[in-house]
């Protein structure tokens, strides 16, 4: 039997409301829709049932002037329109509370760790762009051969300027140094000392907060201080034209305050002396020297200098020039480093600490992008994967006259309401973890709402996030065929299937990734802690020779080897941490090329080899039993290899180093002397005979004790001074300071992002649950276990992760390949790496699937085949 024709007043109604342009399209749909209410059993008063219940839901806005014959988009988009989207968007919200906890949830994580990495990154890009002429400031830095350095010669900083008009400016630091200051009762050893040209304040923009910035650093006999200091020596007063005493023999008046060194310069002083004080000492700047290599030099350039990097190879290549013409035969290729570039691209020896890496921030950049990608997904998947439940609500609206440009901007408008919501809970959560973060990465690190480019930068992310979570949704659910909706016959429950599984291994690949390359990070950082270096690195516990304890030597090695604790000791001129004098002068028998290659150098003592346990390979070391080895030299093995030696042959040459001859008595085992980024390097052994460093061997379990007595010792010969210890492990440690950061960071955000991957797969798997009850409880009528039941809902999601493992094992495998090549001596990359990763991926996965999987099972197979 054939449905009658709709009543006149339903066409009329429906005619008034449809967005269709033409009566016959009006009435084909609503003979549709009438037939299949009437199939349903359904009369004419069904279908006006129908038709008043959906016009009882309509916004009051929703009109049709009757001589409209196009569609005006811009009708919709109005202050009742957005009002009445919002009030939909807070009552989908409201009755679905697990779904809307789990979107929020995800994209606040998402977000909060998006803007605590995007913070660091911040800061990391504004290092030394406070500077009024940062875009003018150069550092001169050098090459000779593989050894690249931040130093340049005390004298080419005036020499330069005078002879390149390119050059407004120069300006000189001194490497930072130790010194002991006193103020009345207050007696302090300060580690961040410089000495600077009298034009310092005036090249650099560091505020001066009393004194004259033009005769600041004029005078010999002043100095400047930080803001900090002043209170930690004067508290509440005035400090300025107050006398400081130095190294408890020379006093210095205090001539200005500056403002506490920024954190983001890598520039890191809390006292700045003048240049001229340590001219009356330093040979350096006696003889305004091209030759040594020991100051840090700045340049500022005029404004209409080509800054291009054509141009200043040009600058570099005139600089060399000049170099050549003052008589110096090495090859030495310059550079003029952007200020700017310094902190993030300065892979130099002999330069300041506390640089970053460009790497790392490029790494983290992504990582936020990668996490807040995540989050994104999450909502695409819940959205998608309940699209049933929001199908007939789409087809309503169609019908009554919602085209689909009003139903894609509806649902976007609800996903940036879900973005907004979620932007001010991720702000609640970075406060939280803003202390914690800065502890993790040692960076003085504020989120200030009032600055307008940060505010713009999270509406940005905000916006951003809804977009891009919104989109796909969006477009998916205005594109449903009313008629086949409201008839049942779309199923859009697994239309949309293969995206969603493509999200969720999108997001496991993310996770997986950043897995990967914590346990990457952690074994290469092992592996540096664990690598023989060529000598015990162990319970190495060093006491600098500062004040009395210089002229003390032979009193102080006495006491030393009185005391079974501190018997074991050697006394070095430097750390080997710390190794920052080298030459390439150096000429060796049947030498047919000028050498230029740098050659640092280590003064030791005759206890060197046995408490650093290096090994010899040939001849011997130093020896009280020889009184001529003030002339000899021990060299390692590279020293051996670059002047064409071996094991057999090396010991009785004769070579000259620094224009000192003497003989080769012995070859050393090359020994790891700076960070593992760089190769061993050829190094030359000298009798020391001045001092500098003592290192005493403790016994295992007796450093304290050890510390104790050398630290009496140092009372008794040193009084005016504090004594202060180090161990050479922890500074082996700390040049890969950096390394551990980077491990720490990815260890918390893999761990997010596996907890953000869960948040959304713990919602899918209760959809699915909930799509497949009645299934479940047919199979549990017909004997299905509990087991099988969660095998059944969680099989599926297993082997998504599994293709995830397959996808993300190649990239991750290239990506830390590439980080590992920063190193010298590098790990493996093991096969184990990668099934670790993959095994810890799916068994949370697993075990949050699990838990749906069991909450279905578990059910009352009675009540799940009672209805919907």
């Amino acid at each position: 039997m054939s449905a009658p024709k709709p009543p006149g007043w339903a066409q009329t109604l429906l005619r008034w409301l449809h967005p269709a342009n033409t009566l016959e399209e009006v009435e084909g749909d609503l003979d549709e829709l009438y037939e299949y209410w009437y199939r349903r059993g359904g009369r004419s008063q069904a279908v006006m049932r129908y038709i008043l219940n959906v016009i009882s839901v309509l916004p009051p806005f929703v009109k049709r002037r009757a001589s409209q014959t196009k569609y005006d988009q811009t009708f919709f988009l109005n202050p009742d329109m957005l009002s009445n989207y919002f009030k939909i968007a807070w009552r989908n919200m409201l009755r679905q509370k697990a779904y809307s906890a789990l979107n929020i949830a995800g994209l606040s994580i998402g977000m909060a760790c998006s803007i605590l990495i995007l913070l660091w990154v911040r800061n990391e890009l504004s290092y030394d762009r406070f500077h009024a002429n940062a875009d003018q400031l150069f550092r001169m830095t050098c090459n000779a051969g593989d050894f690249k350095a931040a130093v340049s010669p005390a004298g080419m900083a005036a020499g330069l300027q005078s002879q390149m008009p390119q050059i407004e400016a120069s300006v000189r630091l001194s490497k930072p140094v130790t010194s002991l200051f006193e103020a009345g009762e207050k007696k302090f050893q300060e580690k961040r000392v410089v000495f600077a040209d009298s034009n310092f304040l005036r090249v650099f923009s560091f505020p001066l907060l009393k004194g004259d910035v033009r005769t600041a650093l004029s005078n010999p006999g002043a100095l400047l201080i930080t803001e900090e200091i002043a209170k930690k020596y004067y508290g509440d007063q005035d400090p300025i034209g107050k006398v400081i005493r130095r190294d408890n023999h020379e006093n210095f008046t205090i001539a200005g305050v500056l403002a506490n060194t920024p954190s983001n310069s890598h520039l890191q002083f809390d006292f700045v002396m003048p240049m001229s004080y340590l001219a009356r000492f330093d040979n350096d700047l006696k003889t305004s020297t091209w030759g040594n290599f020991n100051f840090y030099t700045y340049f500022q350039l005029n404004k209409n200098v080509n800054t291009s990097a054509a141009g200043l190879q040009a600058m570099a290549a005139q600089i060399y020039k000049l170099y050549k013409a003052h008589g110096n035969e090495m090859k030495v290729d310059f550079q003029l480093q952007p200020l700017t570039a310094i902190h993030l691209h300065s892979d130099l020896q002999i330069d300041l600490p506390g640089h970053g890496n460009m790497q790392y921030v490029n790494i983290f950049f992504v990582v936020a992008i990668f996490i807040l990608v995540v989050a994104c997904i999450n909502f695409m998947n819940l959205a998608t994967a309940r699209s049933e439940r929001r199908a007939k609500e789409v087809g309503l609206r169609k019908v009554v006259g919602a085209g689909r440009y009003q139903l894609i901007v509806q649902f976007l408008g609800e996903s940036l309401i879900f973005s907004f919501l979620s932007l001010l809970i991720a702000l609640v959560i970075v406060y939280m973890l803003l202390p914690v973060f800065q502890m993790l990465t040692e960076k003085e690190l504020a989120i200030q709402l009032l600055d307008g480019r940060l505010l713009l930068s999270l509406v940005g992310i905000a916006i951003l996030t809804g977009l891009v979570s919104g989109s796909y949704p969006a477009l998916f659910l205005s594109g449903f065929a009313p008629v086949k909706v409201l008839k049942g016959k779309m199923r859009v429950a697994g239309a949309n299937l293969l995206f969603r599984n493509g999200l969720v291994i999108t997001q496991f690949v993310v996770a997986i990734i950043l897995l990967i390359g914590t346990a990457v990070v952690y074994k290469q950082l092992n592996f540096i802690k664990n690598r023989n270096l060529g000598f015990d690195k162990s319970n190495l516990l060093y006491l600098s020779m500062s004040g009395e304890l210089w002229d003390k030597k032979q009193a102080l090695k006495t006491a030393l080897g009185e005391n079974p604790l501190t018997e074991n000791f050697s006394i070095i001129s430097q750390l080997p941490t710390a190794i920052t004098s080298g030459t390439v002068d150096l000429e060796w028998e049947g030498q047919v090329a000028r050498n230029e290659i740098v050659v640092p150098s280590l003064d030791v003592d005759e206890n060197f080899v046995k408490v650093f346990k290096t090994k010899l390979l040939a001849g011997r070391g130093f020896s009280r039993d020889f009184s001529g080895d003030t002339a000899n030299y021990v060299i390692n093995e590279r020293a051996m290899q670059i002047m064409g030696m071996n094991a057999g042959n090396a010991v009785g040459k004769s070579i000259s180093f620094s224009e000192s001859k003497g003989t080769i008595i012995g070859v050393v085992k090359d020994f790891n002397f700076k960070s593992l980024q760089h190769a061993v390097e050829p190094l030359i052994l000298r009798l020391n005979r001045w001092g500098g460093v003592v290192i005493v061997r403790t016994r295992g379990g007796a450093n304290e004790a050890t510390i104790g007595k050398l630290g009496e010792i140092s009372r008794q010969l040193n009084p005016a001074y504090p004594f202060t210890y180090g161990f050479l492990d922890k500074d082996l440690d700390n040049l890969y300071r950096s390394e551990q950061q980077m491990g720490n960071i990815f260890n918390l955000f893999a761990g997010l992002a596996i907890f953000i991957s869960c948040l959304g797969l713990y919602g899918l798997s209760a959809f699915m649950a909930e799509q497949r009850k009645k299934e479940i409880g047919v199979r549990k009528v017909l004997g299905a276990t509990v087991s099988g039941v969660v095998a059944l809902l969680s099989q599926g999601f297993l082997k998504l992760i599994l293709i995830a493992i397959l996808l993300a094992t190649p990239i991750a495998w290239y990506a830390m390949d590439r980080w590992l090549a920063d190193f010298a001596y590098q790990t493996t990359i093991d096969w184990w790496v990668f099934v670790l990763a993959g095994l810890i991926a799916a068994t949370i996965a697993l075990v949050t699937v699990s838990f749906q999987s069991i909450r279905a099972a578990l059910m009352n197979p009675v009540k799940s085949l009672q209805g919907d």
